[in-house]
């Protein structure tokens, strides 16, 4: 198994899966400090906020802390439409976890909503729980070469390319999959 491949197995997981279904969501016209109080008991870091039970942004714990504490503004007196991080980057809950990822980075954000066809917030899927993911499978993928292992090929870890392989070879004391024995070969 290539490298590559291992990486389609490991995202192709559905976002759907992995999300966390009922986000907390505030109406844009509440309070920052109804804001805190929904993610203080939801035990959250954020809120999607929705105007017409849809969602137009999203409000967190950096945006309380930098847009109206370290402003001295009360949170009482400050709506969540004022201090929201708008556009709302969202996630269809079809998508595969490879792309919330990719989305993620270039975004630079933590946190997806996920949605349904209809644009309502279904889930959030966060950095962590695809981390999570990621985690579980390479375990598993671990324990399924140890029971796996046979004396025909040696499985493991490439000491030159870091990628996993079933078909490793020692050459001059290191354990090298296919690709770098080719490579090996042409230097």
């Amino acid at each position: 198994m290539k490298q590559s491949d291992n990486m389609d197995f490991e995202t192709r997981v559905p976002v759907r899966e992995v999300m966390k279904l009922h986000p907390t969501t505030i109406d844009a016209h509440a309070t920052t400090a109804e804001a805190a109080r929904a993610m203080c008991h939801d035990e959250v870091g954020s809120c999607i906020v929705l105007q017409n039970n849809l969602p137009i942004g999203i409000v967190t714990e950096e945006d309380f802390n930098c847009k109206v504490m370290a402003k001295d503004k009360k949170p009482g007196e400050v709506l969540v439409k004022d201090v929201m991080s708008t556009p709302l980057i969202t996630i269809d809950a079809d998508a595969v976890i490879a792309d919330a990822a990719r989305m993620m980075v270039k975004n630079r954000v933590r946190r997806l909503p996920v949605v349904d066809s209809e644009q309502r917030v279904i889930g959030m899927i966060t950095v962590r729980d695809i981390l999570g993911v990621a985690n579980e499978i390479n375990e598993i993928m671990s324990d399924l070469i140890v029971i796996n292992r046979m004396e025909s090929y040696h499985a493991g870890i490439c000491d030159r390319c870091g990628s996993m392989s079933d078909d490793l070879i020692e050459i001059d004391t290191q354990n090298l999959c296919p690709v770098c024995r080719d490579e090996e070969s042409i230097t």
